[in-house]
Order: structure tokens, then sequence, then C-alpha cells
């Protein structure tokens, strides 16, 4: 990065820095009471509700910009784009052995009576599948994890 964008980066940083400090000393110079009396009358005129503004908003700009940054890059490196396409290709593989492997069943209590809003359907599916999901990413993590303990062992 140039000189000149590390002293602009700075002087954004440092501008952001102060809007937080400024929210800061606001909330706290209010103080617990008011905040309270705020949220409790109705909340839209809350001495929070720009500070939490102000901070959805940086969470937006930091998000586009790194998922920005991150398409640059997959594009200017085929070949990291095409390690990452095959990475997301093998998660969809293991998402869809996940979703048949799924149940579909009702959602039971330990005695095998129907819970209310247990219903079977296509929530109970994907509840199942989310669940799948996660303990095929775990054996496989700990698959890798073992691996590689093992490895170091050995060596």
């Amino acid at each position: 990065m140039s000189d000149k964008n590390s002293k602009i980066l700075t002087i954004i940083v440092g501008i952001i820095g102060f809007i937080g400090i400024f929210f800061f000393f606001r909330i706290m110079a209010e103080g617990d009471e008011a905040i309270t009396a705020s949220l409790a009358s109705g909340g839209s005129d809350s001495i929070v509700a720009p500070f939490i503004t102000f901070s959805i908003i940086l969470l937006a700009i930091t998000i586009i910009i790194a998922v920005g940054y991150s398409m640059l890059n997959l594009a200017k490196h085929p070949d990291v784009l095409k390690r990452t396409m095959m990475g997301v290709g093998v998660l969809v593989v293991i998402l869809v052995i996940s979703y048949v492997l799924a149940s579909d069943a009702a959602v039971t209590d330990a005695m095998g009576n129907v819970l209310p809003d247990g219903e079977a359907g296509s929530v109970s599916k994907w509840v199942s599948t989310g669940i799948n999901y996660s303990a095929i990413l775990g054996v496989i993590g700990f698959g890798a994890f073992a691996s590689d303990f093992v490895k170091s062992l050995l060596k």
C-alpha cells in the first residue's frame, strides 16, 4: 500500500474512532436510568439508537469491502478460484448427502410423544440436515486433526 493510501486509511480510522468515542461518552453521560426510560418509551428516540445505526453501517461497509476484495482476488488468481470452487463443490456434495440421510419424521420427546409444533415436514427435514451436516464436518475435522497429530508424533 502506498504512503498516500496509508495516510488516508489512518484518517478514516481516526474519524471512526472519534465517532465511537463520542457515542461512548454520550451513552456514559446519560446513565442507565435514562437509557432504560428511553427504551421503555418506544425506543425509536433512544440514546443508543444512533450508535446501533452507526455500528450497522460500519458492519455493512466492512462486509462489502471484504467480499469485494475476496472476489477481486479470486478473479485475479484463477488457480485460487479453481481450488475455491472445488471446496464449495465438496461442501455442496456433503450437504446433499446430509439431506438424503436426514429424517423428516416428527419431532418427539423421550417418550415418543410428538412435541407441540413438532410436526413432520420441510423444517424438520432441514433441521435434521443441519445436524447431519455438522456431524459429518465434525468427523472430517476430527479425522484431519487426528491424522496431523499422529504425523507429528511420528516425526
